[in-house]
C-alpha cells in the first residue's frame, strides 16, 4: 500500500527572539524534522547604502555606524580605509593604533553579546546577565572616548576625531585586565558544562567544502576549519605590526564556533594590550587641509581656519575619481566597503559586503534534515545581524 507524506510549512518570525532580529524563517516540517529552510530578509531593510550617494563622505559616518551595530568601529575602520585608498592617504601611527585598540575592544564586545544571546537562547539566563555586564564596561569606554556608547562616528578620513581623554589608557587596561579572569570564567561555566555540550556538539553542521562555496566568512568559516582572517592573510590598518593567532577549529559544528570565538576574544585582548603598550606620541589626523578639519582652539583666534572648517563641513571632501575596495577583519568575517568617487563630494556608489549577508546563506545547509530544535542552535551560532544583512 502506498503511503503519503504530508509536511507542514511553519512560519518562525520575523518577530521571534531567538532570529535574533527581524528575520523570517520559512521551514518546511516533517513531523519534528526540517526538511526545507528558506530565510526571508528584507524587514530591516533601511536603504543605507543608496543613502550614501546623496551625503558628503564626512556625513555617511552616520550611517555606516548603523549598519553592523554591534561593531560600530569595526564598520568604521572598514569605510575609512576604502575612502582613504582613494585619496592615497595613510592615518599616524598613533592614529592607527588606537583604531586598532578600539576595533579589538569592539570584537570582544561583539562577541559578549554573541556568547550571552545564545546562551538565553538554551534557556541559560545567568550568562546572559554576566555578558552584558562585562559588554557594559565596553560601552563606557566608548561613551568615554567618543561621547556615544553606541554609533560613536569616531574614526575620521585620515585618523581620528580627536586625541584619547585622560584616563582612558588606564580604564582600558582595567577592563582588558578584568576581560582575562571573565573569559576563564565563561569557559569553566559552559565549555565542560553536560547540556551545553549536548546542545552545541554534533549540531548545525557546516562541512569545510559548504563553508566555502556558501561564502562562510569569520568564526563560521574558522569553525569548519578553514584558517581564512584577513588581518592575516590581507593586513590592514597596522595590524601587520601585531603578534596574534588565529583560532581554528575543525569541528564543523555549533560547539566549534563557540570554541572559535571565546579564543577570539582571548587574542583579541592580546591585540588591544599590544596596542596599549606600544601607543606612539604625536597627532591623530594628517595634516592635509583636503580632509582634516582645523584644531578646535585655532577657531577662536584664526578667520582662516574657520572658513576651512565652514567650507570642509558645508562642501565635504572630494577625493580623487576612482573606485576601491578594502575588506577588514569584523567579528562576523569579510566586512568590506566597494566605494566608487567621480570625483565630487558625494560617493556615485557605496556597497558594503556584509559578512552576516553571506553567513546567512549557510543557514540551510545547517538545518535540513534536523530537529526543529536545533535551528535556535544554528541562528545563534552565526551570531548574524540583521542591519547588516539588509542595509
Amino acid at each position: 500500500m502506498a503511503t503519503t507524506t504530508e509536511t507542514l510549512t511553519l512560519n518562525m518570525g520575523p518577530q521571534h527572539p531567538s532570529t535574533h532580529g527581524v528575520l523570517r524563517l520559512v521551514l518546511e516540517l516533517e513531523g519534528e524534522v526540517v526538511r526545507k529552510c528558506t530565510p526571508v530578509m528584507g524587514y530591516l531593510h533601511t536603504g543605507i547604502e543608496k543613502e550614501m550617494e546623496s551625503r558628503t563622505y564626512h556625513q555617511n559616518v552616520t550611517l555606516v555606524d548603523r549598519i553592523e551595530y554591534l561593531a560600530n568601529y569595526n564598520e568604521e575602520m572598514a569605510f575609512h580605509q576604502s575612502v582613504e585608498r582613494l585619496f592615497g592617504l595613510e592615518p599616524p601611527p598613533r592614529a592607527r593604533y588606537i583604531r586598532i585598540l578600539m576595533c579589538e575592544m569592539n570584537r570582544i564586545a561583539s562577541h559578549l553579546m554573541y556568547l550571552g544571546a545564545g546562551a538565553m537562547d538554551l534557556n541559560v539566563s545567568s550568562v546572559f546577565l554576566y555578558c552584558l555586564q562585562d559588554r557594559e564596561k565596553f560601552l563606557d569606554l566608548s561613551e568615554m572616548i567618543s561621547g556615544q556608547r553606541m554609533m560613536p562616528g569616531y574614526f575620521r578620513v585620515g585618523g581620528l576625531a580627536e586625541d584619547l581623554p585622560d584616563g582612558f589608557v588606564a580604564a582600558s587596561r582595567a577592563w582588558l585586565d578584568e576581560m582575562a579572569r571573565r573569559i576563564d570564567e565563561y569557559d569553566r561555566l559552559l565549555t565542560d558544562n553536560l547540556i551545553w555540550r549536548e546542545r552545541l556538539e554534533g549540531v548545525a553542521l557546516l562541512s569545510p567544502e559548504d563553508a566555502i562555496a556558501l561564502g562562510g566568512t569569520g568564526p563560521v568559516l574558522r569553525g569548519s576549519g578553514i584558517a581564512h582572517d584577513i588581518r592575516k592573510v590581507l593586513p590592514y590598518g597596522g595590524y601587520e605590526e601585531f603578534d596574534f593567532d588565529v583560532p581554528v577549529e575543525r569541528g564543523c559544528d555549533a560547539f566549534a564556533r563557540y570554541r572559535v570565538r571565546m579564543e577570539e576574544m582571548r587574542q583579541a585582548r592580546r591585540i588591544a594590550l599590544q596596542a596599549l603598550d606600544r601607543l606612539p606620541d604625536g597627532p591623530v589626523i594628517v595634516n592635509d587641509r583636503k580632509v582634516a578639519l582645523p584644531p578646535r582652539a585655532e577657531l577662536a583666534r584664526s578667520m582662516e581656519a574657520v572658513i576651512h572648517q565652514f567650507k570642509l563641513v558645508s562642501e565635504g571632501m572630494h577625493p580623487p575619481a576612482g573606485e576601491t575596495y578594502v575588506a577588514t577583519e569584523s567579528p562576523r568575517g569579510e566586512k568590506g566597503y566597494f566605494v566608487v568617487s567621480d570625483g565630487s563630494n558625494r560617493p556615485v556608489r557605496v556597497h558594503a559586503r556584509a559578512p552576516s549577508f553571506y553567513n546567512l546563506q549557510t543557514l540551510p545547509a545547517m538545518v535540513e534534515g534536523r530537529p526543529l530544535a536545533d535551528v535556535v542552535v544554528a541562528v545563534a551560532s552565526i551570531d548574524i545581524v540583521l542591519g547588516d544583512v539588509d542595509r
